[in-house]
């Protein structure tokens, strides 16, 4: 339970600091609270696309994975961002991300700063 609280936490860090620094992937809502809320809601979502759609794409791409030693791994990652967002935008949720290389881009930092996050928080292990 602990690593999956750590892990949403760090989704939702990394989500947050994508808003914070692309200006086409917003985070709207009328106060601070609901804005943290849908935060950490979307950040569930995206837990729950990278959980269950995310290994099927990987499978199903692995030819490209040895093609590209692995580069096609920011496009599968830019894809499940973008299926996060369609799915918080079908959830009611105020996340949204605007366009392919905008995930692309999005991708790359919540790849980064979601490993910086876990280096830095405490879980099972």
């Amino acid at each position: 339970m602990k690593n999956f609280i750590v892990k949403t936490l760090a989704n939702a860090a990394a989500l947050g600091i994508a808003t914070w620094v692309i200006k086409d992937i917003t985070l709207t809502g009328d106060s601070t609270a609901r804005k943290a809320l849908s935060l950490i809601l979307v950040a569930l979502v995206f837990g729950v696309v990278n959980w269950l759609v995310k290994p099927v794409v990987k499978v199903l791409s692995f030819p490209l994975f040895i093609l590209t030693l692995g580069l096609i791994t920011l496009v599968v990652n830019a894809l499940m961002l973008l299926l996060t967002s369609w799915l918080a935008g079908k959830l009611d949720l105020d996340f949204h991300v605007h366009g392919f290389w905008t995930a692309v881009v999005g991708a790359l930092i919540v790849s980064i700063v979601s490993w910086a996050m876990h280096v830095v928080l405490p879980d099972d292990e």
